[in-house]
C-alpha cells in the first residue's frame, strides 16, 4: 500500500477560508478516488496559515482492469445489407480498438465487450490533483501576478510525493518538488523524504501542521501560562478557531494593562481582547484581572517588543471604551429611549422607538396570559433597546443588551429589569443558553416574534440559505425559550397580534405560522424522528409547544402495529368523506353498537400515554368491526351511519396524531 502527500504553500491565508478548504479538499480527494475506483484507507487534511496539505494512506499502486460493455450505433446503421461494416460501424470499432468479430447485436444495437486497462496511481494523481485543488472555492479569490487562474493567496511552493518518489504536478504557475518550508523564523528548505514522516518533519521545523493538535496546544499552553498567575483563560470556540488558523507554532505571551480599565463592564474589556484583538482574557477567583494572554506565532525568547505592542494597541481600544462609558452614564438609561425615534428598525416598519412600543404591548399581553406581574416586564420592554443609541454600543455593536444591562444597573433599575435587558437577546446562537428570568423570556419572545412578522410583512422572508435579517435564528429563539422554560404561550395568537401592530398591514399570518412550524420541526428533529413530528402537527403545535412535545414523545415510542393498521384503514376508507350524525337505529350489526359505545368511553386527556393505552384497548373491537361490516352498504342511511361512526373514531385518533404519517 502506498501513501501520498500534497502540500501547497501560500502566503498567509484568511483564517475563515481555511476550514472551508479543509472540507473541500477532503471531499475532492474522496470523490476523485471513488470515481476512479481507487482503494484507500484514509484521507487526512492538515492546514496552517501558510499551507494546505493532504495525506492519502493505504493507496493501491494501480487500479484494476475493468471489463465494460459499450453500446454502439443501431444495427442498420453499423452494418449494410450484406453484413459488412458501414463507415459508422468502422468508426465505432476503430475508436475502441475493436474488430468486426468483437461486435455483437443486442436489442437491435451494436455492442462490444472491452477491457479498460487500470492506471497507475501516480498517473492518476498527476492528471487529477491540480484540478482538485483549483476547484477550491472561497470569498475574495483573486488573480495574482500574470496568471489567469484565481486563488485566495499566491502559491509559493508545492510538495507532491508518493512514497519516496516525487509525483510531478503544476498548479497555476508553480511546479512541485520534494522540499517544503518551515516556520517563517525557522529552516526555509525542508526535505520531505516520505509522507509518513511529514507531520514529525514539520514539527521539527517549528510547524504544527495538524490543526487539532495545534488547537489543543493553544488551550494547554494558555492554561499553563494562566495557572502561573493562579488564573484561568477565557476563550470561545470562535476565538480558539481563529487563533488556531493564524498560527503555525503558538507560543503564549502574558501581557498586563492598567487596572483602571477594570472599572468598565467586563463584557467590554473581554470583547476588546477576544473579538477585536484575539487575546485570552484571564479570570482569577471568578473576577477579570488586568492581564491577558496573546498567542504569538513566534520562535525565540525576546517577547518584550511583542508585549509592548499588544499593550499599546489594547490601551487605545480601552481608552475609547472608558471615555464612551463615562459619557454614556452621565444620564440614566431611560433618557436614551426617546433617541430611538432616530434609529430605523426596518425600511417601512418604523423606528426602534416604534418597535419598543410594540414590544411593551406584546409583552404585557403575554404576561397577562401567563398570569404573571407585568410591571418589571413592561419596564424591561421599554428599556431593552435604549442602549442602541449609546456611544459604547455604537462602537461595540455585538454588546447590545450587555451594555444596556450595565447602564440599567448604574441607573439603579431593579435587578430583574437589569437581567431582563441582557437576556431578552438570548439565545445568542443555536447552542447558547436561553433566558432564565421571566422578564427576559417574555420580552425576548415578543421581540423575536415582532422581528419575524415585520420581515414577512415587508415581503423579505428568507430564501435558500440566505437569512440576512436573522429570522430563522429569531424563530428558533422563540421555540427554544418556550420549551426550555416550559411556558404555555400561544405563538399563533401572538403572530396575529404582532401583525396587527405593524405599520404595514399584510395578510401573511399563515405564512409566518408555517415558517415557525418548519423551524420547530428542524430543531426537534435532532431528538425526535421527522415522521412523529409531522404526525403530531395535525393539531396546531404553536398553540402549546410543550403539549405538542408530549404527544411526539408518546408517538415516537409507539409499539402497536395493530393500532397503526386500524387507524390507517379508517383514514383510507374515509379519505375526504365525513359525517357527524350517528343514529343508533341504523346499526345493523352488534359490533357497530359495541364500537360506538367503546369509542364514546374514550375521553380526551393530556395524559397521552394513558390515552394511547385506551386507543390500544379498542383494537380488537375495531378489527372485528372491519371483519364483520361492509362500510359501503347498499342502504344509504346505513352507509352514512357507518361513515359517521368511523369519523368519530378518526377524531379520537387525531386527538393524538395523524397516524398516516407515523
Amino acid at each position: 500500500m502506498s501513501i501520498y502527500l500534497l502540500e501547497v504553500g501560500t502566503e498567509e491565508l484568511p483564517y475563515k477560508f481555511i476550514p472551508q478548504a479543509i472540507e473541500q479538499l477532503k471531499t475532492g480527494f474522496n470523490n476523485f478516488l471513488n470515481d476512479n475506483k481507487v482503494k484507500f484507507s484514509d484521507i487526512k487534511v492538515y492546514a496552517t496559515p501558510r499551507r494546505l496539505a493532504v495525506i492519502v494512506d493505504g493507496l493501491e499502486s494501480k487500479t484494476e482492469d475493468e471489463e465494460k460493455i459499450i453500446k454502439g450505433p443501431i444495427k442498420n446503421v453499423a452494418f449494410d445489407e450484406n453484413g459488412n461494416l458501414t463507415k459508422a460501424g468502422e468508426g465505432f470499432a476503430r475508436k475502441n480498438n475493436l474488430t468486426k468479430d468483437d461486435l455483437y447485436i443486442e436489442n437491435n444495437y451494436v455492442h462490444a465487450k472491452i477491457v479498460v486497462k487500470g492506471k497507475s496511481i501516480s498517473e492518476l494523481l498527476q492528471e487529477n490533483v491540480p484540478s482538485i485543488f483549483m476547484k477550491l472555492q472561497g470569498s475574495h479569490f483573486m488573480r495574482w501576478g500574470y496568471n489567469d487562474e484565481k486563488f485566495s493567496r499566491p502559491i509559493k511552493w508545492i510538495v507532491s510525493i508518493l512514497d519516496n518518489e516525487e509525483v510531478k504536478i503544476k498548479i497555476i504557475d508553480k511546479e512541485s518538488s520534494i522540499y517544503t518550508r518551515g516556520h517563517r523564523f525557522a529552516q526555509q528548505k525542508v526535505l520531505i523524504g516520505n509522507p509518513k514522516d511529514y507531520v514529525e518533519t514539520m514539527r521539527n521545523a517549528c510547524v504544527i501542521v495538524d490543526q487539532e493538535e495545534r488547537k489543543q496546544t493553544i488551550v494547554q499552553k494558555a492554561k499553563e501560562a494562566a495557572a502561573k498567575l493562579g488564573a484561568e483563560p477565557y476563550y470561545t470556540d470562535d476565538l480558539l478557531e481563529e487563533v488556531t488558523f493564524i498560527t503555525e507554532y503558538p507560543v503564549p505571551a502574558v501581557c498586563e494593562f492598567d487596572p483602571r480599565y477594570l472599572d468598565i463592564p467586563d463584557e467590554v474589556t473581554v470583547t476588546v481582547m477576544a473579538v477585536h484583538q484575539r487575546y485570552f482574557a484571564l479570570y482569577k477567583d471568578g473576577k477579570l484581572i488586568n492581564k491577558f494572554i496573546t498567542m504569538t506565532n513566534y520562535i525565540g525568547n525576546e517577547f518584550e517588543n511583542i508585549k509592548a505592542g499588544n499593550v499599546r494597541v489594547i490601551k487605545a481600544r480601552l481608552d475609547d471604551a472608558v471615555f464612551f462609558f463615562n459619557e454614556d452614564t452621565k444620564k440614566p438609561l431611560v433618557d436614551y429611549v426617546e433617541a430611538l425615534k432616530g434609529v430605523t428598525f426596518q425600511k417601512g416598519m418604523g423606528s426602534m422607538y416604534d418597535k419598543t412600543q410594540r414590544l411593551i404591548q406584546l409583552s404585557k399581553d403575554i404576561a397577562n396570559d401567563l398570569n404573571v406581574n407585568s410591571t418589571d416586564i413592561e419596564r424591561t420592554a421599554l428599556l431593552c433597546k435604549a442602549d442602541l443609541t449609546t456611544n459604547l454600543v455604537f462602537e461595540f455593536t455585538e454588546l447590545q443588551g450587555f451594555i444596556g444591562a450595565d447602564y440599567a444597573r448604574v441607573s439603579k433599575e431593579n435587578d430583574k429589569v437589569v437581567q431582563g435587558i441582557k437576556e431578552h437577546y438570548f439565545p445568542l446562537n443555536a447552542e447558547s443558553e436561553t433566558a432564565k428570568g421571566i422578564e427576559g423570556q417574555v420580552v425576548g419572545i415578543a421581540d423575536k416574534i415582532d422581528t419575524v412578522c415585520a420581515v414577512f410583512a415587508a415581503g423579505k422572508k428568507p430564501t435558500g440559505s440566505s437569512d440576512p435579517l436573522g429570522v430563522r435564528r429569531a424563530a428558533l429563539g422563540v421555540i427554544r425559550t418556550i420549551l426550555d422554560s416550559n411556558l404555555k404561550i400561544d405563538i399563533d395568537k401572538y403572530i396575529k397580534e404582532s401583525l396587527k401592530l405593524l405599520p404595514v398591514q399584510r395578510d401573511c399570518a399563515q405564512e409566518v405560522k408555517e415558517f415557525f412550524i418548519q423551524r420547530m420541526i428542524i430543531l426537534l428533529n435532532e431528538k425526535y424522528n421527522k415522521n412523529s413530528l409531522e404526525a403530531c402537527a395535525i393539531k396546531n403545535p404553536l398553540t402549546d409547544l410543550s403539549d405538542y412535545v408530549k404527544r411526539v414523545e408518546v408517538i415516537q415510542n409507539i409499539n402497536s402495529p395493530i393500532l397503526l393498521e386500524n387507524a390507517n384503514r379508517v383514514i383510507r376508507i374515509l379519505k375526504d368523506s365525513s359525517c357527524d350524525s350517528i343514529c343508533e337505529q341504523y346499526f345493523k350489526e352488534p359490533i357497530e353498537k359495541t364500537l360506538y359505545n367503546e369509542t364514546m368511553e374514550i375521553k380526551e386527556s393530556n395524559d397521552y400515554q394513558k390515552y394511547l393505552s385506551d386507543l390500544e384497548k379498542l383494537n380488537p373491537t375495531v378489527t372485528k368491526f372491519f371483519d364483520d361490516v361492509l362500510v359501503m352498504d347498499k342502504d344509504e342511511n346505513v352507509k352514512n351511519n357507518r361513515i359517521a361512526l368511523l369519523t368519530l373514531l378518526r377524531k379520537k385518533y387525531e386527538f393524538l396524531a395523524d397516524f398516516s404519517k407515523v
